[in-house]
């Protein structure tokens, strides 16, 4: 019969800790102290309240800022800006669709006119466009096509016709470059897929690459609608009456020019920020083939942290 050795604690050799005799101690996690970044955002506050405090009093009228702001030629022009905002940045999508195209074609006719275009738009002021358009009766004194058409320069170049070209001409130069590189990011595996399937050059194009292109061309395409519509601004120059002109109208004739800008200010912060959430929900819209998850929309961030809020005030 064989012993059975018990093993005393009692007799563990020194400087041996048995599992469980001495409990550990808590590790105490002391956060790192960051002494700039409160620095910095005190000298921020700061500075923020010095400005709010330079233009509260400065010579500005504020209670005619606020009466102006829904004035009916202040509306007038607020529509204005959203009609030639909307149809210029429509014509200048589909001449990007048509250019970018004709860019990758493999014809050197075509994809050389869409370089030149391409150059010359991008290359040349959006301001001196508009010029060009509003004294193009300067040049030519008839708009003749055949037996299509035929006009005076002067009635057909209306304020409304010279700001849709000169924008919509524009924005059609750097809507080729995102929609061409939209395209080039689409596996060629993918189009040689769809050859192989019958597909025609065009349907291929309609069906397969645009719409897997679209999720790189969706974000700077937003960029670009808001930046248009600032940058819309500038027809003010050609007599076409949108947000800044009929602000400066009001201005000069009350003699409230800077209490005026302060009401186009308002109004364009107002329409870059609905359109940059409609860009949020459209880009969300074209990730879903590329991300499982996609990320929580900022009214279910407020949810959840709601939910978590009255969680913790429960169990307290």
């Amino acid at each position: 019969m064989t012993d059975k050795i018990h093993k005393d604690p009692a007799a563990a050799p020194a400087g041996s800790d048995p599992a469980g005799s001495t409990p550990y101690e808590a590790i105490k996690a002391v956060p790192v102290r960051h002494y700039g970044r409160w620095v910095s955002a005190v000298v921020v506050v700061v500075l923020l309240g010095w400005l709010v405090y330079a233009f509260s009093q400065g010579n500005v009228i504020w209670d005619t800022v606020w009466d102006k702001v829904f004035d009916p030629s202040i509306i007038s022009g607020l529509w204005n800006t959203i009609l030639i905002s909307v149809a210029s940045m429509a014509l200048g999508l589909v001449l990007g669709v048509l250019f970018a195209v004709m860019r990758l074609s493999k014809n050197p006719v075509t994809g050389a006119v869409a370089w030149l275009y391409i150059w010359f738009f991008r290359g040349t002021p959006v301001y001196v466009q508009l010029l060009v358009w509003f004294n193009l009766s300067l040049i030519f004194q008839y708009i003749d096509l055949g037996p299509i058409y035929k006009n005076e320069t002067v009635d057909v170049m209306t304020p409304f016709m010279v700001a849709l070209l000169g924008l919509g001409l524009n924005e059609g130069a750097y809507m080729a470059e995102i929609v061409r590189a939209g395209i080039q990011s689409v596996d060629e595996g993918q189009t040689e897929a769809a050859h192989a399937l019958g597909m025609s050059q065009t349907k291929t194009m309609g069906r397969i690459v645009l719409p897997q292109a679209m999720r790189v061309i969706v974000p700077p395409t937003g960029n670009e609608f808001i930046n248009m519509l600032k940058t819309s601004s500038l027809v003010s120059a050609v007599q076409y009456t949108e947000l800044l002109r009929a602000s400066s109208n009001i201005g000069s004739t009350a003699g409230a020019v800077m209490e005026m800008l302060f009401v186009a200010s308002i109004w364009y912060l107002a329409l870059t920020s609905v359109f940059s959430v409609g860009q949020y929900y459209l880009e969300r819209r074209f990730s879903r083939g590329s991300t499982r998850n996609l990320p929580p929309t900022p009214w279910q961030r407020v949810k959840a942290n709601l939910t978590t809020f009255k969680r913790s005030a429960v169990s307290g």
